[in-house]
């Protein structure tokens, strides 16, 4: 590659000098990680490169958020800004250990950022839990999310009563994905499979199984009050379940965003049940204790639990039978392994220091981790903000003494990409996909139908690589 320079901050800069790092997953981590790369304070020679499994951006932001939050989902705004930045490029349809191995990559960045989430559900280990009819939260908001990797009949709903076992928000989205009416499905970017099916659902009751009580619920009071909202339905609570010992409730007192949603759910057990057609029934320190039925689902037992005299949760014995027809695990994700790196099978992390990933306690050279597959699956989206600004300091402050990659042309890895047949969809591939979702909502009045066939996505945003780019191998880099 020809040896060119540009101005920044009136010092001249070599092409060889400029770092450049290899960011994997698009998500909010991965971004952030790119953001914090690139800050314009920082002053920084970097150039980005952000490569996800997927032909879109965004991870979880695109295919975990519910549909009907789209204030949360305008966060996409901030992470787009990021990704139009002239030092950050998107290379999308590329999986890793599939289509590149790190390895490679790290022959042609200096350093590489593994941000690849957590998407893996975590089992209820209960007999029972392999019938057809019990599944994930994972599975089910990936359908209705639309997300490529999930077929369109994944999920057919002939259940009348469903249980959704967690203490999450992600139990709450189910429960209002399958509650909501036509009017508010309408209003979301769900593709048009998803709408029929949920607008024709037979569902009328949904039970949220939580093995402990309400004070240690981990829903957030806005989407608690989103529930007692919902048109039609009535939320049952019994009160018993609302009685909080004295330590409890200190401790309650002590911590504001929980003690507003307990007051929530209180809000809800003093309403008399007005007779409506849809019912959403909270069931606290209660367990799962086995799926029921033959060849399909046809209940779910729940033990009833009791905390002992040190705090720990114990089972009463005491089981009920919920008459449900379908059962959705949410009790969290996990991370899977990353080929060419150590993991940790316990915790579903890779093991890292700061963000530097280790193996057997020792960094490995030029390899980062940020995100869910760095510390699990917590916090909310703004948290990865702060967490892989961790990530760059410690990459930032090695950067002088990493070996240099030895290719410094990082089109010649795409043009390798490309003829291995790989259908990489660079940013202009996205916009015109963008675009696409945007015209496919227009007749039906919608802001945004969501493309959800994986070669439909390929295929709209390989035909705009072509047209911008002439058909040329490489991904342009804006501003480069």
């Amino acid at each position: 590659m020809a040896e060119v320079t540009r101005s920044s901050d009136d010092v001249m800069v070599s092409e060889r000098d400029v770092a450049r790092v290899a960011v994997i997953g698009s998500g909010p981590a991965g971004i952030y990680t790119a953001r914090a790369l690139t800050d314009p304070a920082a002053r920084r020679d970097v150039q980005v490169d952000v490569y996800d499994r997927l032909p879109v951006p965004y991870g979880l932001v695109r295919y975990g958020v519910a549909p009907d939050h789209p204030r949360i989902k305008s966060i996409i705004e901030q992470l787009r800004r990021v990704m139009e930045r002239p030092a950050v490029r998107f290379l999308g349809n590329i999986r890793l250990g599939r289509d590149v191995t790190l390895a490679e990559l790290r022959t042609y960045y200096d350093a590489v950022v593994v941000a690849c989430g957590a998407s893996a559900d975590r089992a209820l280990s209960i007999p029972g839990e392999e019938l057809p009819g019990s599944i994930s939260a994972t599975e089910f908001v990936s359908w209705y999310s639309g997300h490529p990797d999930t077929a369109v009949d994944a999920i057919a709903l002939t259940a009348t009563s469903v249980a959704i076992v967690g203490a999450g928000n992600v139990a709450l989205d189910v429960a209002r994905m399958l509650l909501a009416s036509q009017q508010r499905l309408r209003a979301t970017d769900v593709p048009e499979h998803v709408l029929k099916e949920l607008a024709s659902s037979p569902v009328r009751d949904v039970y949220i199984v939580a093995r402990r009580g309400v004070a240690q619920a981990k829903f957030s009071s806005k989407e608690l009050h989103e529930i007692g909202e919902l048109a039609d339905v009535d939320v049952l609570l019994r009160p018993q379940d609302l009685h909080l010992d004295e330590p409890t409730q200190n401790d309650l007192n002590g911590d504001p965003a929980r003690h507003h949603a307990v007051d929530v759910l209180r809000s809800f057990a003093g309403r008399e049940p007005q007779g409506r057609s849809k019912r959403l029934h909270f069931r606290f320190m209660a367990r799962p204790h086995a799926v029921t039925g033959i060849d399909r689902v046809d209940g779910l037992d729940v033990e009833r639990t009791a905390f002992d005299s040190t705090g720990r949760l114990t089972g009463t014995g005491q089981i009920e039978r919920l008459p449900v027809q379908l059962v959705v695990r949410s009790v969290g994700y996990r991370g899977l392994p990353t080929e060419g790196l150590p993991f940790d099978t316990a915790e579903g992390i890779i093991p890292h220091r700061h963000g530097a990933v280790l193996s057997d306690g020792r960094p490995v050279p030029g390899v980062y981790v940020a995100g869910w597959i760095k510390h699990g699956p917590n916090g909310l989206i703004g948290a990865n903000r702060k967490d892989a600004s961790e990530t760059v300091a410690t990459l930032v402050a090695d950067l002088p003494a990493l070996p240099s990659a030895p290719h410094r042309d990082t089109d010649e890895l795409l043009a390798v990409l490309r003829a291995r047949g790989v259908n990489v969809v660079d940013w202009t591939g996205w916009q015109q996909i963008d675009a696409a979702e945007i015209a496919k909502g227009r007749p039906a009045g919608r802001g945004r139908v969501k493309i959800h066939d994986r070669e439909e996505l390929l295929a709209v945003g390989a035909s705009a690589h072509a047209e911008a780019a002439g058909g040329s191998t490489g991904a342009t880099r804006r501003g480069g």
